[in-house]
């Protein structure tokens, strides 16, 4: 199972798991309201992060979601908790899913379905029961309380696994995650601002997505 899922491959355009490490990012969008889901995801794309999350905490996300896939971007549903989450994001075209903790129900609906998953998970024994589960990539969450040197001892005895750090980064500090061997960073409350988002102000998310890009290379 491991050998499968650190190995993914697609024919002709990347996959979801692809573009996000080609992007070294994915965005996050935790918010009450959404003046323009499909504008907020082309805006994402225009700064360099192609991959969308959309949780499940924020009332109507089935239709946001079903609104960003028109959008040049990679839609995928957070929080999934259930399986009836997952099966609801799959049919609004989440193509992929991503859940806090672990997830057997979850994990066993996406290898079915073909549609990768990025599970939560935090010390090794849950990153190994992921894996375990058939998850896509980890997502280390939260990052911040471990920092980045935690994914370099992650990555000794889980060498080749991809994480993504969650939780308290920003273009402060995301390349640190990266030196240190994780595979991308989420781009939340940093890249898409409260205030921003409220006034469709789609060109300063813009900005900052191609800021927090750039600082990744930094």
């Amino acid at each position: 199972m491991t050998e499968h899922i650190l190995s993914e491959h697609t024919e002709g355009n990347p996959g979801p798991i692809e573009t996000i490490g080609q992007d070294r990012a994915v965005a996050l969008v935790r918010a009450r309201e959404i003046p323009d889901a499909a504008a907020l995801a082309s805006a994402l794309a225009a700064g360099g992060i192609r991959a969308v999350e959309f949780t499940f905490t924020t009332p109507g996300v089935l239709d946001h979601i079903a609104a960003a896939v028109e959008s040049p971007a990679v839609v995928g549903a957070g929080t999934v908790l259930t399986v009836a989450h997952a099966r609801d994001a799959l049919a609004a075209g989440a193509q992929f899913l991503v859940t806090p903790g672990l997830s057997p129900s979850v994990a066993e609906l996406g290898v079915s379905e073909g549609v990768p998953v990025l599970m939560g998970a935090f010390t090794p024994s849950e990153v190994m029961r992921a894996l375990e589960l058939g998850a896509a990539a980890v997502k280390v969450f939260p990052a911040e309380t471990a920092g980045p040197t935690y994914f370099k001892h992650l990555l000794g005895p889980l060498p080749g696994v991809r994480l993504i750090g969650s939780g308290g980064i920003t273009s402060g500090n995301a390349a640190e995650y990266l030196d240190a061997g994780a595979y991308a960073v989420t781009a939340g409350s940093s890249v898409i601002a409260a205030d921003a988002l409220a006034a469709s102000d789609w060109g300063a998310i813009e900005t900052a997505a191609r800021r927090f890009v750039d600082s990744l290379h930094s």
